[in-house]
């Protein structure tokens, strides 16, 4: 049974013929547990009596008596579906508003597919239900008492994958990021399992120094086999609220023979900005010893570009959510393109994350992005496996 063939999924369509091709569309792909509503209400009453909510819900939006986006919102607030995927023959501009606001509300959205359905739309959205799992994330959080956490830690089950980023222009795999994976005998845990209690325990400083302790063994093996990469590391507002981290981090990473222009630290927008004025100090004395210093997410905070300017960030990593479907979204290709020129203006490097298709890459490449990160490449692997998948990389062919 494929993936995809493990869902169950709700069809929301007022139009009896589009909503049977749907069925149809689905059972050709597998699916066995479909169900349909009509109308919105119809959709309120039925997920309310299901007992196994949905995996994906597929709304159309022009329904009667409750539209598709009040709908999403009942769905969001109520929390009777896994994720949306939102169909339409309105306009693209408002299908990317309403995919925003499904977002905003906390809910999971696959992607919007502009009307006639066919199976290789359906087929190309349902695969992002995995696929972000096991990327961004989206899965239910685990519970573990403080002396579980603590000892994860201290016996290195909580260890550094690495997912590669490439130099568009070369073609050259150049640095990786650090993610934090738990490897629990066979189980691999991801950061949305886990990393919620760490917070809340108070132990995102012991995380956050044994992960950059161990990408940077990993890096000094690398550089022995003949592969001088970058590391980036992953750092939380919690780090950047104590005085002495810019030399906690410095002394860790020259024990390991690592330079610190070699470690970039990427902190969210978000967390930056909403803390801009306490942590600046840190920043500040990270960047004087030389480490680098990216934004994460960008485009996701709701920071002002005067902030941005102040703050000694030395690369932009623009979020997921606009590289894809900016190949043919142009409002979001647009967003790409202004953050690459913002970037270029402020001299910051730039990195694309989230690249999944040839045809993402290729656009990035016109624009004029740095670097890339994503499927494309490869996910995120052990330190053990990336030379492996680095010698299988070929970068994709740009037409000239």
């Amino acid at each position: 049974m494929t993936r995809i063939a493990q869902l169950s999924v709700m069809v929301v369509e007022d139009h009896s013929f589009q909503r049977s091709i749907a069925l149809r569309l689905l059972a050709g792909l597998g699916v066995e547990r479909a169900y349909e509503a009509a109308n919105g209400r119809e959709a309120l009453d039925r997920l309310g009596m299901l007992a196994d909510k949905p995996d994906v819900v597929l709304v159309d939006l022009d329904l009667p008596e409750i539209d598709g986006i009040e709908l999403i919102g009942h769905i969001a607030s109520r929390r009777l579906a896994r994720a949306i995927v939102v169909l339409s023959a309105l306009d693209p501009a408002l299908l990317n508003t309403v995919q925003t606001m499904a977002r905003a509300s906390g809910l999971r959205v696959l992607g919007a597919i502009e009307k006639p359905l066919t199976a290789a739309k359906l087929q190309e959205v349902l695969m992002h239900f995995h696929q972000e799992a096991e990327e961004s994330g989206y899965l239910a959080p685990m519970e573990f008492d403080r002396i579980t956490l603590v000892e994860a830690i201290e016996a290195d089950e909580i260890e550094p994958w690495f997912q590669a980023q490439v130099a568009i222009a070369s073609g050259h795999v150049v640095s990786v990021e650090a993610l934090a994976r738990w490897v629990r005998g066979d189980e691999v845990l991801l950061p949305a399992q886990f990393l919620h209690q760490l917070e809340r325990e108070g132990l995102m400083d012991a995380l956050t120094e044994s992960m950059l302790r161990k990408a940077c063994r990993w890096r000094t093996r690398w550089a022995a086999a003949g592969l001088d990469l970058r590391l980036s590391v992953n750092v939380s507002m919690l780090n950047l609220a104590r005085v002495d981290t810019a030399d906690r981090y410095q002394q860790i990473v020259q024990q390991s023979g690592v330079r610190t222009r070699d470690v970039v630290l990427e902190v969210t927008e978000g967390s930056v900005m909403g803390e801009a004025a306490s942590a600046l100090n840190v920043l500040a004395r990270l960047r004087l010893k030389g480490f680098g210093l990216a934004i994460d997410d960008f485009g996701t905070g709701y920071s002002s570009l005067s902030q941005l300017s102040q703050i000694p960030f030395t690369e932009l990593k623009i979020d997921q959510g606009f590289v894809t479907g900016a190949v043919r979204q142009p409002r979001k290709r647009a967003v790409v393109e202004t953050s690459l020129e913002l970037a270029r203006k402020l001299d910051l490097g730039t990195v694309a994350e989230g690249v999944e298709t040839v045809e993402e890459w290729q656009m990035l490449a016109e624009l004029g992005c740095d670097y890339a990160q994503g499927y494309l490449i490869g996910p995120a692997v052990s330190g053990a496996a990336l030379l492996e998948q680095i010698r299988h990389w070929r970068s994709p062919q740009i037409p000239v």
